[in-house]
């Protein structure tokens, strides 16, 4: 009985492609099938979200380090000046952020090499893996042969590394991106992969904090500083979370199938393309990317600023630095196992609403938190509520740009190409603005105000944008329409 019930549902999948392609040709026909059409797809199996998810670990370990660390490597261990180390982080935001559309339009290409018919997406992938495991670990180790050479040869010697290593995460980043739209048609498919994805994004940031204050501060105490002697301590850190990442890398090329041709599920057969010129020409392209970009100026600047918001205002103790970081991504994770549903109930505009509603009470309550009620139990409440925000506004605006791409998948990587380079541009030069502007060192309310100004700026730019955008696709009827449940052929 199995048995007939799989045959017949095989019979009436290829009957249903044969019956729209079909339509396709005959120009006479009275369908319009290029809007109007039957979704016939299976659920994405939770083995395989799972195997997704992890796709991306080795990249979030290695971005947790460098936007946590790099800046104490090279200043406190290779006794970078701060002018110098800000050079270096620079160099790697712009190497990143001219990298993503470069993969992106490279990515959607149909390939006849042979090394591309393991698949266009993960062949890229691959590719990034490569570059990250070969790069990363010299940026956290000794110039070699090179100690005692000029300070510009060293940073030489480092930006090659550093340029490498952008251009794999780059690759692992786009070519993990545009899998979503690939592996299912359905909306909230892909915020749950999207929602699980950034759960192993959580995760792999916990873990390499756990790492570092294992190896940093077990043995020498929790006031001890950082100097040149801890450079093999960083190696160490490395080497641990990079050996995870790998492992995470390889199970994710064991068990996810590309989509032949990126058709995946969906019975439409063939990809569909939007070209270059029409994606520029699109508003609706432009209000994305601001959404993205202020959604990630918001993690991503919280994430930075809120341990030298710690220690130069709030003067709490060394443990808090540690503490209050791991609180922020305990909400985002278990902040990032409810998005889906919360995305199903509300929809985008009204989900991401109420993430940038949690981020800008957390905003003012840092602006106006202050005495030993607050450095003792509130700023932890705070530190969810950042989590918690960061989560939501993210998940959802890499949800609204899954939407814009729609069945256009032959376009994704370069959309998400673009997304991640205002995102990587417009983060490096808030951090450089910001470091460059703190010339006062008595003021020791200046990253209070940076969390309260910039982040708080940075996520309404985000609401207004997002309003925008949906209200434009909805007078289009292009996006946003509420998919009819999971009543498919599984």
């Amino acid at each position: 009985m199995s048995l007939k019930i799989s045959i017949n549902r095989a019979r009436l999948s290829e009957n249903l492609k044969n019956l729209l392609q079909n339509a396709r040709m005959d120009t006479s026909s009275p369908y319009d099938l290029t809007n109007e059409y039957i979704e016939l797809y299976s659920r994405v199996p939770w083995r395989m979200q799972l195997a997704y998810g992890i796709g991306h670990v080795l990249n979030d370990v290695c971005a947790s380090m460098w936007f946590t660390y790099l800046l104490v490597f090279f200043h406190l261990v290779l006794q970078f000046n701060n002018w110098e180390t800000g050079v270096m982080m620079l160099i790697g935001q712009i190497a990143d952020a001219l990298a993503t559309p470069f993969v992106g339009y490279h990515s959607d290409q149909s390939d006849t090499f042979w090394i591309c018919r393991y698949g266009r997406r993960k062949t890229w992938h691959l590719l990034g893996t490569i570059c990250v495991l070969a790069a990363f670990p010299f940026i956290f180790s000794p110039c070699l042969g090179c100690n005692s050479s000029h300070d510009w040869a060293q940073m030489y010697y480092y930006s090659v590394f550093i340029v490498i290593f952008q251009f794999g995460w780059a690759a692992v980043q786009i070519s993990h991106l545009s899998l979503i739209p690939e592996l299912t048609p359905n909306e909230h498919d892909r915020t749950q992969l999207t929602a699980i994805r950034y759960c192993f994004t959580v995760i792999s940031n916990v873990l390499v904090y756990v790492v570092t204050w294992i190896v940093l501060h077990l043995d020498n105490g929790e006031h001890a500083k950082i100097g040149p002697t801890d450079g093999p301590k960083f190696q160490h850190v490395v080497w641990s979370v990079i050996a995870f990442g790998t492992l995470c890398s390889v199970l994710f090329h064991v068990f996810i199938r590309e989509p032949e041709n990126g058709v995946g599920n969906d019975v439409r057969g063939g990809q569909l393309r939007t070209s270059v010129g029409d994606l520029f020409a699109n508003l609706r392209l432009y209000q994305i990317a601001v959404v993205y970009m202020t959604s990630r100026l918001f993690v991503n600047l919280t994430q930075v600023f809120v341990p030298l918001y710690l220690h130069e205002t709030l003067d709490m103790a060394a443990s808090s630095l540690a503490l209050v970081p791991l609180t922020m991504f305990v909400g985002s994770f278990v902040t990032s196992l409810l998005i889906e549903k919360i995305n199903r109930c509300l929809g985008r505009k009204m989900t991401y609403c109420v993430g940038a509603l949690l981020g800008l009470v957390a905003c003012v309550w840092i602006k106006f938190g202050e005495g030993g009620g607050y450095t003792g139990f509130h700023i932890y409440v705070v530190a969810i509520l950042i989590g918690a925000g960061g989560s939501i506004v993210l998940v959802t605006s890499l949800g609204i740009t899954t939407d814009f791409i729609g069945d256009k998948t032959g376009s994704g990587a370069f959309v998400y190409g673009i997304m991640s380079f205002t995102d990587k541009l417009a983060n490096g030069i808030a951090v450089v603005l910001i470091q460059y502007v703190h010339n006062d060192a008595s003021n020791i309310y200046f990253y209070r105000d940076v969390l309260t100004n910039v982040c708080g700026g940075s996520i309404i730019l985000g609401v207004v944008a997002v309003i925008g955008c949906c209200c434009r696709a909805s007078r289009n009827g292009l996006m946003y329409r509420r998919v009819p449940g999971y009543d498919s052929i599984n």
